[in-house]
């Protein structure tokens, strides 16, 4: 019972955020927003202020802020000048944009908690472990890692992110020792024990803040977030990740939350804090990335008519647009339901 309070209490933050960002961007240009809801299904409580209705219903997963006139397909029906459709385009722009910055900056919120109640690890080869793929490069003990592949590297979970996206391949990495800067080349090696590639390297180097240094490791922390995100997307569409992998909300709920709080717990109260917090930046920073990509029904995908009515300096008819989106709805609803078996295969048969 506490794990799923515990999933209802995060998602339903995240997904506020979301929906709150767009509905303070359209009402701030004069939208109407019909609806702002949280949950899926029939009401279990709803009122109506000023023209909006206000709603929770029955299932915690997803929520809307819905615009007068968004979907295109009753463009024909006369628009009050609310709608969304007799908005500017730079102000509508700004309403679908909201969505996904509004949770980035509750990631980078949680992300400023999180920073002052645990110990960051600095990338440092604490130990270069013999016969490894850092020790045929030339790492040794205290070089610090400034990038590999050629991104920065700013904390050591993005080594750990890179080992567990890499199949082997050779690629470029920096080090740092005693104030030099050095370039090698370094091939991951697989550990069977570990079922993935590996570096060789330990880490017991924690970093020391002063002053604003929070600020920085928080950026760090929803970079590293959204590095993770795209990154497992990548593995995903090249088939790197089996149904195991994937998970939806009654996985999250259950393998995630669940079982994250039930190892913590022993631990006291702030260790099960500090957990839950990086459950929800995760899933913030996660939600913001995927609704960027530019695929029908999505804000990314909201985003490219948008930007090519900017271009042709004239919209693409609203109700081709509506229908768009309305096939991009029907996908996400039928990979919805795959997703809730899936879970259900997941979690009750293995």
């Amino acid at each position: 019972m506490v794990s799923l309070i515990l999933f209802i209490l995060i998602f339903g933050i995240v997904v506020i955020s979301h929906e709150f960002g767009h509905f303070l961007i359209a009402k701030a240009n004069g939208i109407h927003v019909v609806e702002f809801s949280v949950g899926m299904g029939p009401d279990i409580v709803s009122f109506t202020k000023g023209d909006t209705k206000y709603s929770i219903k029955w299932l915690p997963i997803g929520g809307a802020c819905t615009f007068e006139g968004e979907d295109g397909l009753n463009e024909k029906e006369e628009q009050s000048e609310g709608s969304f459709l007799k908005a500017n385009v730079w102000s509508r722009i700004a309403t679908v944009f909201a969505g996904p910055i509004f949770n980035f900056i509750l990631g980078f919120i949680i992300a400023l908690v999180m920073v002052t109640m645990i110990a960051m690890r600095d990338p440092v080869a604490s130990e270069v472990l013999p016969d490894s793929a850092a020790a045929e490069a030339g790492l040794q003990n205290g070089d610090r890692i400034v990038s590999i592949d050629g991104g920065k590297v700013h904390l050591y979970e993005e080594i750990l992110l890179f080992t567990a996206t890499n199949q082997g391949e050779t690629v470029d990495l920096t080090y740092e020792r005693d104030g030099k800067k050095y370039d090698t080349q370094i091939t991951p090696i697989y550990n069977e024990e570990e079922g993935r590639y590996m570096l060789g390297i330990v880490n017991s180097d924690f970093v020391e803040l002063k002053g604003f240094d929070f600020v920085k490791y928080a950026f760090y922390e929803v970079k590293y977030s959204m590095t993770s995100t795209y990154k497992s997307l990548g593995m995903l569409i090249r088939g790197r990740v089996s149904r195991h992998d994937v998970a939806g909300p009654v996985g999250i709920a259950v393998n995630v939350v669940g079982k994250t709080y039930e190892a913590t717990k022993e631990y006291g109260w702030k260790n099960v804090l500090v957990n839950m917090l990086n459950i929800m930046m995760l899933l913030s920073v996660n939600l913001g990335v995927l609704n960027l990509i530019p695929f029908p029904a999505l804000d990314g995908g909201r985003l490219v008519f948008l930007f090519l009515e900017v271009v042709r300096g004239k919209p693409i008819p609203a109700e081709k647009e509506g229908m768009v989106h309305f096939v991009g709805f029907v996908f996400f609803m039928v990979l919805m339901v795959f997703i809730f078996f899936n879970d259900i295969a997941n979690v009750f048969i293995h």
